[in-house]
């Protein structure tokens, strides 16, 4: 199968090599730019494809990746597995911790999460330069000079790779599990909303005066994922 018909082949030749460095590269392009957690995403990946033995993933729901955090760890845990949300072989429990679960659809699993100890430690593993931005231009969002901004980018970039060469038992737990896998995604219809007119998936829909209606145009509730997690808005 050809690169052109398969876009995975290159990824799954780093993954049966064990390169980790070019792995967490094509994790850049997705997440857009380098970071520790990025990195331990693709580490965890890395850890359970080839725990699990998997060998390929064309994105077809065979594989399923069940993540337990919407941090930059989803991003190298998407690029590695190949499991994603488009491709609906990913599946998000929102409670915050920094793991997931890689299965089979037999059941076959293996979960692989960053130890307690070594979250706690974090910061303190980082030079203080390094912490001082993060905190300024990421958590305060306060603003900063270019300089400042390439400063940390660069010192994000050099801790990002560092992660790649920690002993494997100090950074992570890995369990070989058994589970339950959700039935394959389905393909619904669409339907036209009587307002907008726009396309809406058929389960998505309300019925308003017996036609459909889009959730916007009918002003109802919905989930909503953002970076503090699933809310219910509307």
């Amino acid at each position: 199968m050809t690169q052109s018909t398969y876009p995975r082949s290159t990824i799954e030749f780093l993954i049966r090599e064990g390169n980790v460095q070019v792995l967490l590269l094509k994790a850049g392009e997705l997440h857009g730019h380098f970071c520790p957690f990025l990195a331990l995403g693709v580490r965890a990946g890395l850890i359970a494809m080839r725990a699990l033995g998997v060998q390929e993933n064309p994105g077809m729901e065979d594989v399923v990746a069940i993540l337990e955090c919407n941090n930059c760890f989803s991003d190298g845990v998407q690029v590695v597995t190949g499991c994603t949300f488009g491709n609906n072989a990913l599946i998000y429990r929102d409670v915050g911790k920094t793991a997931f679960t890689l299965a089979r659809r037999d059941g076959t699993a293996v979960r692989v999460a960053l130890r307690a100890e070594f979250v706690e430690s974090f910061r303190s593993r980082l030079p203080e330069e390094a912490n001082a931005l993060f905190r300024k231009i990421v958590q305060e969002h306060e603003e900063a000079t270019p300089e400042e901004r390439a400063r940390l980018t660069e010192l994000w970039t050099e801790a990002s790779f560092r992660q790649l060469e920690l002993p494997e038992e100090e950074v992570f737990t890995v369990q070989h599990l058994r589970i339950e896998v959700p039935p394959r995604s389905r393909i619904f219809a669409s339907v036209r909303c009587a307002i907008c007119g726009e396309s809406v998936m058929e389960t998505r829909a309300r019925i308003r005066d017996g036609q459909p209606v889009c959730i916007p145009c009918a002003r109802d509730a919905h989930y909503r994922l953002d970076g503090y997690g699933i809310s219910v808005e509307g």
